[in-house]
């Protein structure tokens, strides 16, 4: 009797789950339905951008310089993620296991600083280029 009312507590749950499928099939069937398909042009299917004919490919190359503030930014980002926890069970932890902690921390924190290097040699922190 007891697992029938663990069951019971995800009906809710399957509930929202069949209404979400429900309405996203309405939504696209509903919407091709009432669609003007039949009224449509080669123009209208044309992108737009501010009025005039788009010219050049749809997605030009991006420069190497995006690449680099993007590994800049996980780098960093990344390290905040690892350090924050860190920081805050350090304080309780420091009295037993202090070389332990150290000890982790300065292999992570070296190879954020050789990240850190690369990025620098490479000219990611250079924005005038």
């Amino acid at each position: 009797m007891e697992n029938s009312g663990q069951l019971q507590q995800y009906l809710p749950v399957l509930m929202l789950g069949i209404l979400a499928v429900g309405f996203t099939a309405f939504m696209l069937f509903g919407s091709a339905a009432l669609s003007r398909a039949a009224r449509r042009s080669k123009i209208k299917d044309t992108p737009y951008e501010c009025g005039m004919l788009p010219e050049g490919s749809g997605s030009p190359r991006m420069s190497v310089k995006f690449y680099l503030v993007a590994m800049l930014f996980i780098l960093f980002d990344i390290e905040v993620v690892f350090l924050y926890p860190w920081a805050v069970v350090y304080k309780e932890m420091i009295r037993d296991h202090a070389g332990l902690i150290l000890g982790g921390m300065i292999p992570f924190l070296g190879l954020i600083f050789v990240g850190f290097l690369y990025e620098v040699k490479k000219g990611g922190l250079d924005w005038k280029q």
